[in-house]
């Protein structure tokens, strides 16, 4: 077999590794002669990608582009009673209930021309974190699992990937399989559950307890030598090697001090993203933390203005404490949610909007984005997205872009059907310094 390879052509030698890549590691690549899924990482970040990590901030429930990232000062009727102020960025206005946004403006690039196909929440909540529309059939990777995927984890015993507050149906492994699913956060001040040998347990003990359930296994996992379970394998190595790592300490909030904790705010979400920057210190690839209540059918300007009070603080203090740290630069922090909000305000629903996936907002800061920004436009209501278009797929492929991630990599699953991060979709390179 290797005087055949040695003395094929380089085409045929080509095709038999893709061939060889294909039947025993499951990954087909595009086009026919394509790289590997390392050295097409390597090769994507040799191109400028400056990205390591990913926080991201996903506003569950639909938050409305107007009353934040995309306010219409001129339409009164469409704003109501919410107001639009300058920011740090010349030309660049928000939402009067972000003014620690406002300040911090002179970072981000609003992406005010997202457009979405699917304006239910499930729906669109899937779609935004798969790239793919849900199917009876088939569980698609979340994004955060992609990344770890082609990208790989930076730390050898912390998770790659990890969701705080997050619902599991949109953080999980997919056809990846569990390895790659996020490890899930509720309450950001209690940190990783289960993560730490009981007290009335010792060393020894513990370790007499491995080594049997070890002998077991082994027996288990020789008459049973399925991708599954060996998936649950290598989850089982990974959380004894996690709860020996010295670094477990990183879930740990009690470590910061006083003066950081109240900058960011009390609240779940606020100290999600405090956890996240711990998280992201100790080489955590992605984090995603989730802020919910931004489904405004009913009363949507009060309902806004809270979420928006939780939300403003932070943000704010993120993106200050990752620049102070030095690492807003090879961080990305994503702010996302499934759809916008109508411009039409439903007075018979006390004043509430509906769903909106033709245009809504998102942003992106750090790593590699020029900040002080707006990319893409709405028309003068909001309604429609009126110049360069970002499909969710596109917003997701920029994401991959900015980690030097090959946006286009096919990979097979394991019903052999091709699957790329980001599906159809195209980066926005515009959009990087």
């Amino acid at each position: 077999m290797k005087n055949f390879i040695n003395k094929a052509d380089e085409p045929t030698r080509r095709q038999f590794m893709q061939n060889a890549a294909r039947a025993y590691l499951g990954v087909h690549l595009f086009p026919m002669l394509g790289p590997s899924i390392a050295s097409a990482a390597a090769e994507g970040a040799a191109k400028g990608a400056k990205a390591k990590h990913v926080i991201y901030l996903y506003m569950s429930g639909g938050m409305s582009h107007l009353d934040t990232f995309d306010p219409k000062p001129k339409k009164k009727d469409v704003m109501g009673p919410t107001a639009t102020i300058p920011t740090s960025a010349d030309g660049v206005e928000i939402s009067g209930y972000l003014p620690k946004t406002a300040e911090v403006a002179d970072k981000m690039c609003i992406i005010n021309s997202l457009n979405s196909n699917q304006g239910a929440h499930e729906q669109g909540s899937y779609i935004m974190h798969t790239s793919y529309s849900q199917r009876g059939t088939i569980k698609h990777p979340a994004l955060g699992s992609w990344v770890v995927k082609l990208g790989g984890r930076l730390h050898p015993e912390l998770p790659g990937f990890v969701a705080v507050n997050s619902s599991p149906e949109l953080t999980g492994g997919g056809f990846f399989g569990a390895k790659y699913s996020a490890a899930p956060i509720g309450r950001p001040n209690q940190g990783l559950q289960d993560s730490r040998r009981a007290g009335q347990v010792s060393k020894e003990d513990f370790s007499r307890r491995l080594s049997l359930a070890d002998r077991l296994n082994k027996k288990f996992h020789d008459r049973y030598p399925n991708t599954d379970v060996k998936a649950y394998e290598e989850l089982y190595r990974e959380a004894i090697a996690l709860m020996n790592s010295k670094d477990l300490k990183a879930f740990d909030l009690g470590e910061e001090d006083a003066a950081t904790r109240k900058m960011y705010g009390s609240g779940n979400f606020a100290q999600g993203c405090l956890l996240a920057r711990r998280l992201i210190e100790h080489d955590v690839r992605f984090v995603e933390v989730q802020l919910g209540g931004w489904d405004t059918h009913y009363d949507n300007f009060t309902a806004v203005e809270g979420r928006c009070q939780e939300f403003d603080q932070a943000y704010a203090a993120l993106l200050t404490d990752l620049e102070k740290r030095g690492k807003l630069k090879d961080t990305l922090v994503v702010v996302a949610t499934e759809f916008g909000r109508t411009p039409e305000i439903k007075a018979d629903h006390g004043d509430g909007r509906d769903h909106h996936p033709s245009a809504f907002s998102c942003v992106l800061a750090g790593g590699g984005v020029k900040g002080g920004m707006k990319y893409g436009e709405t028309d003068s209501s909001g309604g429609k997205v009126k110049e360069d278009k970002v499909s969710v797929q596109d917003f997701n492929a920029t994401i991959a872009y900015a980690l030097g991630l090959p946006h286009d990599l096919v990979i097979m699953s394991p019903t052999k059907r091709p699957f790329k991060i980001a599906d159809k979709g195209s980066p926005v390179t515009s959009i990087f310094g």
